[in-house]
């Protein structure tokens, strides 16, 4: 008896080496996990600019093509928005062309004001030049006068001298009556003569004034002449403002453009399409419903693009690598496999990317096992149907040898 319950013992222990060979054998070279899950991309649609929802073209959980319409918000306001663009666009444009036809035109009135402005100032300086000379001749005219006028009434007195002494002699009949007046006709010659002198020094004396004053009606023409040359000398600097003017213009037309451009846009963004292929999900509006600009709408999930998100223990990577065979068991199917292998080992572990990450240098430590995602690509064609989703429990097994 004691014999048959050894025999059993030793036949259980045997049984129980080979389960655990069994079970080596079949378990090494290779990592599972079942804290793993599918995953996809997300795209969440928003509004690009505020609006009232007039159309909703889609439903939860329904499929979308690329450039299908989502959401329409009405366009009204953008699209009187756009006309007004054009408008100052228009506008902008002829301001432009009227400013650049005037750089010629200024260009050329500039060089011809100067080219008439010298001459005009070589013309009042001529003036000037020959008044000056008109002014000393009067005067040159005023002092012979005045010395012929001193001549004249020296020649009077002495013959009105001449007069009075040969009166006195007449008195004695020293002289003959006709020597007398013959002295006397000659006084009355010189008195005339005096007189004459004195009208022609009065005559010259009042040419000078009008001389002079000419000579200062041309000092102020040369004065105008000179302030035209000058100001016909700033052409360089009108020129060069008005073509500034016409850069300016030209500068307001592009600004339009952009305007425009962004009026165009917005117009556009009314319509809210499908960036990606995917499903629905999350539709959170309705028509009527006033959206602001960036407000979430929808999101579509791609499911043509899923992948698998593994969490494997950081004791469970000794000898993974990219590249490397896996199956996945999908819990939602039964567990039915699917293959791929492994894309990439993530660069951190998920606690690293959590909200608080853990900060093991303060208070007591305690090791944990940490975890680190792992993507498993799949091979393509093995969901047709789309049938995955993201979200989904998997059970992976990566195949290290």
């Amino acid at each position: 008896m004691a014999n048959r319950r050894v025999q059993i013992g030793v036949g259980l222990l045997v049984l129980a080496v080979l389960v655990g060979i069994g079970w080596y054998v079949l378990t090494a070279g290779r990592e599972s996990t079942d804290d793993a899950q599918i995953d996809s991309h997300l795209s969440q649609v928003a509004a690009r600019v505020g609006g009232t929802i007039t159309v909703v073209a889609v439903d939860d959980n329904k499929p979308v093509e690329v450039g299908a319409l989502l959401v329409q918000l009405d366009p009204r306001d953008y699209q009187v928005a756009l006309d007004k663009a054009r408008a100052e666009l228009a506008d902008a444009e002829a301001a432009a062309q009227a400013a650049k036809t005037s750089v010629p035109i200024t260009s050329t009135t500039a060089t011809s004001g100067v080219t008439t402005a010298r001459g005009g100032l070589m013309q009042a300086q001529s003036g000037v030049a020959a008044a000056e000379q008109d002014v000393a001749a009067a005067q040159a005219r005023l002092t012979a006068a005045q010395a012929h006028l001193r001549e004249v009434e020296a020649n009077a007195t002495k013959t009105a001298r001449d007069v009075e002494r040969l009166r006195g002699l007449l008195a004695k009949d020293e002289v003959s009556q006709q020597q007398f007046d013959a002295a006397s006709a000659t006084a009355d010659a010189q008195r005339a003569t005096v007189d004459s002198a004195r009208s022609q020094v009065t005559e010259a004396q009042a040419g000078i004034p009008a001389a002079q004053s000419k000579l200062a009606q041309a000092h102020a023409a040369e004065q105008q002449a000179r302030g035209e040359l000058q100001s016909a000398e700033t052409g360089p600097q009108r020129v060069a403002m008005t073509k500034a003017q016409a850069s300016a213009a030209e500068a307001r037309v592009q600004q339009a453009h952009a305007t425009l451009s962004q009026a165009e846009l917005n117009l556009q963004y009314t319509s809210v399409k499908a960036a990606i292929r995917g499903i629905v999900s999350k539709k959170g509006i309705n028509v009527g419903q006033v959206v602001q600009a960036g407000q979430p709408l929808l999101a579509i999930v791609n499911v043509d693009d899923v992948w698998i998100t593994a969490n494997f223990k950081e004791t469970q990577l000794k000898n993974m690598r990219p590249g490397q065979r896996a199956t996945v068991d999908v819990d939602a199917f039964g567990g039915r496999e699917f293959t791929g292998k492994v894309d990439s080992i993530a660069g951190a572990t998920g606690a690293r990317f959590s909200l608080l990450p853990p900060e093991n240098a303060t208070g007591n430590f305690v090791k944990v096992v940490q975890r680190v995602p792992v993507k498993i690509i799949l091979d393509p064609g093995q969901d047709p149907e789309h049938l995955l989703r993201p979200g989904m429990s998997v059970t992976p097994t990566v195949y290290t040898k």
